[in-house]
């Protein structure tokens, strides 16, 4: 029965994609991109010598890619004989790492199904798999299960409302037993599998966000000298992936506080939301504009994707957009890693880093612009509070460090893959 509403939800998941692709940018693009697909992957396979093998990586977006950037960065290196396959469910994560050089090739990853499945992987045919956090696919699983295909999951993370440990579960925990490792962020992912007798092959291994903002923030690029002529001689703060909601609770600061130089990098970047936001802000400018025109201005807008984990570096203090919305808060690692204070709205309960830094006193949650005010300015007319606090964040980073290693120490010793 579990398997007949899969089948039911996929068919309603991609008739409503279709539908909603008639004036949904992000839905064009996720049919767009699947156009051929199977053309174009065995193009690919075929480039690829058949002496060469291959490392499938899959993620659902663009922050799932992230956490699993380090372990393929890892394995690459370790075994620099094997072709990379990264694939992506979403355009935000396709199209922002289509091009991306740490792979040979990068798909959207087909819709769900047993004829897609089996295509697909005759044609790939991976000798290894590494799925990112979530995104379980039935017939993709199970079809590498049977074919005896070794897939981990990384970064994993469990909580008891997920339909693994309901009543109704049973096609969820036998697309957890296809797995043959699942390494968790932690403890509690651990015991909750262990107590529901799910999955086999657990380990805490920890969260791989954290290798990856550490290598970010000791390997960044320089940034524009002209950013950091705007942020030189003030107090800077940097907000990132803004909704509006944040940027309402922001605005009276930056109005009132005109000194300070704000850097705000919104979650969507499309031209209704730019505009949005430099009609909010006075004195604002896009960062095409400013690069381009050396336009100046108090609160500079960033209108591309890429920059924020290294814009983080720049501020005294980073807002992290997402906390007035039903999703929650977005990255506070890649802020974290440069030993900033941290604020952001109150949907944070879902974070275990974020709850983690609140209780040591360095990242702070405030719920209106009130709040906000009273602890900007206790932050900045304090030196020694701010860089504490900072501190704070940074040795929490670097506590976190080395759930990649312990991967790859399974790969190695298990022989997933022959060096």
């Amino acid at each position: 029965m579990g398997l007949f509403f899969y089948n039911f939800f996929l068919v309603l998941y991609v008739a409503g994609i279709r539908i909603a692709a008639i004036f949904n940018k992000k839905a064009r693009l996720w049919l767009d991109g699947r156009n051929d697909i199977f053309s174009k992957l065995r193009s690919w396979r075929n480039a690829v010598p058949a002496s060469e093998k291959v490392i499938w990586m899959h993620s659902a977006s663009l922050g799932e890619f992230e956490q699993g950037r380090p372990v393929l960065s890892a394995v690459k290196e370790k075994y620099p004989g094997y072709k990379i396959l990264v694939t992506f469910f979403s355009p935000s994560g396709y199209e922002v790492q289509k091009n991306f050089i740490g792979a040979e090739g990068v798909f959207y990853l087909p819709a769900d199904g047993k004829e897609n499945a089996e295509r697909f992987i005759d044609i790939i045919n991976p000798s290894m798999v590494i799925w990112v956090k979530y995104e379980y696919w039935y017939y993709y699983l199970t079809t590498l299960h049977r074919r005896k295909i070794p897939v981990i999951l990384i970064s994993a993370l469990f909580l008891r409302e997920q339909p693994f440990f309901k009543w109704y579960g049973a096609i969820w925990k036998k697309m957890l037993d296809c797995f043959t490792a699942v390494f968790v962020q932690n403890e509690e992912s651990f015991q909750l599998l262990k107590e529901k007798g799910t999955g086999r092959n657990v380990i805490v291994a920890g969260d791989t966000r954290f290798d990856r903002v550490i290598a970010i923030a000791e390997n960044r690029s320089v940034l524009p000298v002209q950013v950091q002529n705007f942020c030189n001689g003030h107090r800077v703060i940097v907000a990132g992936s803004t909704w509006e909601e944040d940027e309402e609770v922001i605005v009276h600061y930056a109005r009132v506080h005109t000194g300070i130089r704000f850097i705000i990098a919104p979650h969507e970047i499309d031209r209704e939301r730019l505009m949005e936001i430099k009609k909010l802000f006075r004195g604002a400018v896009y960062y095409s504009e400013f690069i381009a025109d050396h336009a100046d201005g108090q609160v500079l807008i960033i209108d591309n994707i890429g920059m924020l984990s290294e814009l983080y570096a720049l501020a005294d203090i980073c807002y992290i957009g997402g906390g007035f919305t039903d999703s929650g808060i977005h990255n506070v690692p890649e802020a974290a890693v440069y030993g900033k204070p941290i604020v952001f709205g109150p949907a944070y309960e879902k974070f275990a880093e974020a709850i983690e830094l609140v209780e040591r006193n360095g990242a702070f949650c405030i719920e209106n612009a009130l709040q906000l005010e009273a602890l900007l300015d206790k932050l900045f007319a304090d030196e020694s509070f701010l860089r504490s606090t900072g501190a704070i964040t940074k040795k929490y980073i670097y506590e976190k460090k080395g759930a990649t290693e312990k991967i790859l120490h399974y790969i190695h010793e298990n022989r997933l893959l022959i060096s």
